[in-house]
């Protein structure tokens, strides 16, 4: 017996929007995307028990490029939670089919250290490069099922970022 998607809840979740100087935006290419694929996305991660949105996203973002907080500037949120159904081949596949998608809280910060510092060696890695883009190449490089919140999140922080 399947279980009806639209019962689930979706997953807590931040994701950063990290821009540099000229606005451009930083993107790593997922580590464990499908061979021949180039999955690039924001660094992004669930919120903890207890945790606020804006501390879930300054963890994520040190656990995932290495960048500490006082090596950014908070620049602005979004207003509201940023919604995303999982595809068909996902659902009960991964978060061990206990969400229908993720519930995101983005943040906008601006990076002010050096690209060298930028560090996606983790202990857990979920990187294997990273570059700075514009806007319309992050929209055209992220999953098409996520699409859609990047084109919403774009949509926020529009105004600093590189045209």
């Amino acid at each position: 017996m399947s279980v009806d998607p639209q019962t689930l809840p979706y997953r807590p979740c931040v994701g950063v929007m990290l821009i540099n100087a000229q606005g451009l935006i930083w993107a790593g290419q997922r580590i464990d995307a499908p061979a021949g694929v180039a999955a690039w996305q924001m660094p992004q991660g669930g919120i903890d028990e207890g945790e606020r949105p804006k501390d879930a996203a300054y963890r994520e973002l040190w656990e995932e490029t290495g960048i500490q907080k006082d090596m950014v500037d908070f620049i602005a949120k979004t207003d509201d939670w940023v919604t995303y159904d999982l595809p068909p081949e996902l659902l009960g596949k991964v978060w061990k089919g206990k969400y229908r998608g993720q519930k995101q809280k983005w943040f906008l910060l601006r990076y002010l250290g050096a690209d060298e510092a930028i560090d996606i060696a983790s202990e857990h890695p979920e990187f294997s490069r990273w570059k700075w883009i514009a806007a319309p190449e992050m929209i055209a490089a992220i999953v098409p099922f996520k699409r859609a919140v990047y084109e919403q999140v774009v949509a926020a922080f529009q105004g600093h970022l590189a045209s």
